[in-house]
């Protein structure tokens, strides 16, 4: 069995709470790759147990700080704990769509696991997630209490490449299929697990969705960056007059039309195929207005150093949506760059609204749903960003 001992840098930082060691913290260590090794101080006192990798710089992923070894029974006990978490949110239903396992914030690092009603995914991000991979899913099926007809693994996300890990994607039980549809409240859609973002779909914005829905009754609605349209279709559920959603992807507009159909909106749902920045500047040129505005696009920035430029990004796309905003109207806009931090995010928002000749008011700022937990001693985990602003 491997072990890791760390400098005393290392030790104060895994005293301090954060479950990842880097490299350079580490004094001596060696192990296989995703290894459960024990972990102790500069003078050899036991600080817990993590997953080791041979490639990343994140070089062990602590998940206990016991003295012990996780055994099946401190395993079972963390999937049910994140399994009861998403029952007690009312994220259970059968037919309805979940993120189950939330990697490393839920105690499984590098572990994400999806269920899509009857269909279950996997994205494994880490050699130790890879190697538990099996064995964490035999616990999930021996917690939860919906039927699971299929298993996708696809793990074909770019982090692999850091812990030197191919991408790969294989259907691990069940017959192959790529659409799969969910019910979710009144809200139906179809999600395409194999080629969709992500493991096939946007779920940390569940409850931003219904939150920006309840200022679209009568108004026209806005939806940039639509992807799968679920912003826009649940405005249009709510009573919107119209909707325009905004959306490059070929594929991402068929499954759009396809779930505005699927909600029997679909004469109050137009789309149209353009690149969403150019288009937002030519309607506010144009003078458009709406009473609802949301912008969701994809992340700016990646890692720090793309933090600035990423912030020009955020200031000149809501600057245009505050132009389209129509005086007493909503404006709905969100990051995903954990890199890009929750005041600099406000901080963009508020220089465009100034820039736009808008007042602006910050009613809500809300993070991802509770299926995707932000674990306090880790920041990596809040990552999503999504303000509601009302504008004079």
């Amino acid at each position: 069995m491997g072990k890791v001992v760390l400098s005393g840098k290392g030790r104060r930082w895994v005293e301090g709470g954060h479950p990842w060691i880097y490299g350079d913290d580490v004094a001596a260590g060696e192990g296989e790759a995703g290894e459960l090794v024990p972990v102790h101080a500069p003078d050899m006192r036991p600080l817990g147990w993590g997953l080791f990798s041979t490639h990343s710089k994140i070089c062990v992923r602590m998940v206990s700080r016991g003295t012990e070894q996780p055994n099946r029974e401190f395993w079972l006990g963390v999937v049910s704990k994140a399994i009861r978490a998403r029952e007690r949110a009312g994220y259970l239903d059968s037919e309805g769509a979940c993120r189950l396992l939330a990697g490393d914030a839920d105690g499984v690092p590098g572990f994400v696991l999806d269920r899509y009603a009857d269909v279950l995914v996997v994205q494994s991000g880490c050699q130790g997630s890879d190697r538990m991979r099996d064995f964490l899913l035999g616990l999930v099926r021996e917690v939860l209490e919906i039927p699971i007809t299929a298993v996708l693994d696809r793990s074909d996300t770019g982090v692999r490449k850091l812990e030197n890990l191919e991408k790969h994607v294989e259907w691990i039980e069940g017959t192959p299929r790529e659409g799969v549809l969910v019910r979710e409240g009144d809200l139906h859609y179809e999600v395409d697990v194999i080629h969709g973002h992500k493991t096939g779909h946007y779920l940390d914005q569940r409850e931003n969705r219904l939150l920006a829905a309840k200022h679209a009754e009568g108004v026209r609605a806005l939806d940039a960056f639509a992807y799968d349209g679920l912003f826009g279709i649940r405005a249009a559920l709510a009573g919107a007059e119209t909707v325009v959603c905004l959306e490059q992807s070929a594929s991402s507009i068929q499954r759009l039309l396809t779930n505005a159909k699927l909600n029997g909106v679909e004469d109050r749902v137009t789309v149209e195929k353009v690149d969403a920045m150019t288009d937002l500047r030519k309607r506010a040129t144009a003078g458009e207005k709406f009473g609802l505005v949301m912008v969701d696009p994809p992340a700016f920035a990646r890692n720090k150093r793309e933090a600035q430029g990423a912030g020009r990004g955020y200031r000149e796309l809501n600057l245009r949506a505050a132009v389209l905003t129509e005086s007493e109207g909503r404006m709905v806009s969100s990051s995903c760059s954990y890199a890009v931090r929750r005041d600099e995010f406000q901080g963009h928002l508020a220089a465009a609204v100034r820039d736009a000749g808008r007042t602006g008011w910050l009613e809500h700022y809300q993070g991802a749903s509770p299926d995707h937990p932000q674990r306090l001693n880790l920041p990596e985990t809040a990552y999503l960003k999504c303000a509601f602003l009302r504008l004079d």
